[in-house]
């Protein structure tokens, strides 16, 4: 394919500085594409290091606002975690990525967008199938999953090729991390009896060596959208920075998580997400107070899709659409505070309130105040039960059950 150009996903790493010389190898002219969505990344080193490589030109770009306003924020209004543990950091972060190379392949009239994805993994889809959803007409070129190399080939190729990379010692463990969290896997992590060793950690102190004191933080929400830390109004950056680091000095944030992978492969991985998991837990909070209790149920169940879709790689599609048409109308009156209390590696909401909160004080209340007319319950529970009565009239006893052998051991006592 001589003379074709493709816009390469380029992370500075060993994987993806092969690939430029790779793919120019197979006839293709490579943009450079990198953005920092929280990572600390030396956005002008890489950028650098990408033309050293061969690439015939390299973008470099900020993503992080973006990430957590268009991607991050729904779904925290959605309440997406997968299969109860994953925040969806990663997940979160591919569509994004891979929306902005389109961006980039049309002003550099490219053919291809290209990633360093393998064969295994679920971020291969989530490239694949944003370019699709996007660019139909544009090639997506894997070379990970076209190469046949290992680690140690790809060592021995950038020393044949001359390719700077910024290190060739096998690490211990492949990790990921952006605004949203940081994942890790391999290594012994991969034995799922494992408990995971200290040196896996990086953003979360170990409960034992965190402060003596608890630590109380209090966030505020309007329709569903952090707004403010502790009484002070925040943007979205300065609320997910202060939070994983208020969170990880606390120890909060580490999840061990045997998840399913797309392609059918369970997979052992370690997160750790403090803002994520405050942020999660508080906004729960507030729909618990001012959602009613029929949308509060069915929502757990859009919440659950949502996660699905954004891990199967889905974002750009017309379920997104659809659920989040749903999602938004439940976040009209998501406006309030959260208190949390952090202490050694646990979080607690221990307080909340809003302005249109469903709990009335006057209802719940067993003291003075008390509003609830009890002498309404009677005529509601005879309505309520008037089905399983019927059918135990009419058809007699619904459980086959012998009763008699679950009370034998009741004792009658007499005076």
């Amino acid at each position: 394919m001589p003379g074709r150009r493709l816009v390469l996903a380029y992370s500075g790493g060993l994987d993806t500085s092969v690939a430029i010389r790779w793919l120019k190898d197979q006839g293709w002219d490579v943009v450079a594409f990198t953005v920092d969505l929280g990572e600390k990344k030396d956005l002008d080193a890489i950028q650098a290091r990408a033309l050293k490589t061969g690439a015939s030109a390299a973008y470099v770009a900020d993503g992080r606002l973006p990430f957590l306003q268009l991607f991050v924020w729904p779904s925290l209004q959605a309440g997406a975690v997968y299969e109860k543990e994953y925040p969806l950091a990663t997940a979160l972060g591919r569509p994004l990525i891979a929306a902005m190379m389109v961006e980039v392949a049309g002003r550099e009239g490219a053919q291809a967008i290209a990633h360093g994805c393998t064969g295994k993994g679920n971020d291969q889809v989530r490239f694949d199938v944003t370019t699709a959803a996007l660019a139909p007409d544009l090639q997506v070129v894997a070379p990970v999953r076209e190469w046949g190399m290992n680690r140690d080939d790809e060592i021995e190729y950038a020393r044949e090729h001359g390719i700077e990379v910024p290190a060739t010692v096998r690490e211990p463990y492949s990790t990921d991390e952006n605004l949203w969290g940081r994942s890790i896997e391999a290594g012994v992590l991969e034995d799922p009896w494992t408990e995971p060793p200290k040196d896996v950690y990086a953003w979360t102190r170990d409960p034992r060596s965190c402060p003596d004191e608890p630590t109380y933080v209090e966030v505020g929400f309007k329709e569903g959208i952090p707004i403010s830390l502790d009484g002070k109004a925040a943007g979205p950056l300065e609320i997910v920075t202060t939070l994983n680091r208020v969170g990880g000095e606390n120890g909060v944030g580490r999840i061990d998580h045997l998840e399913n992978r797309l392609i059918g492969i369970k997979s052992r991985e370690i997160y750790e997400a403090p803002a994520a998991v405050l942020l999660l837990q508080a906004h729960q909070a507030l729909e618990d107070i001012t959602l009613p209790k029929e949308v509060a149920r069915f929502k757990d169940l859009v919440g659950q899709q949502w996660a699905q879709m954004v891990y199967d790689g889905l974002w750009f599609s017309p379920l997104r659409d659809a659920l989040y048409a749903f999602v938004a109308e439940t976040q009209r009156h998501v406006t309030g505070d959260v208190r949390l209390k952090l202490y050694r590696g646990s979080s607690h909401v221990v307080g909340r309130k809003g302005p249109q909160q469903l709990y009335q004080h006057a209802l719940a209340t067993y003291g003075k105040g008390d509003q609830f007319d009890q002498s309404a319950a009677a005529g509601f529970i005879k309505l309520w039960g008037m089905g399983v009565r019927t059918a135990t009239q009419v058809q007699g006893q619904l459980h086959d059950r012998d009763l008699g052998k679950l009370l034998g051991d009741v004792k009658r006592l007499t005076p």
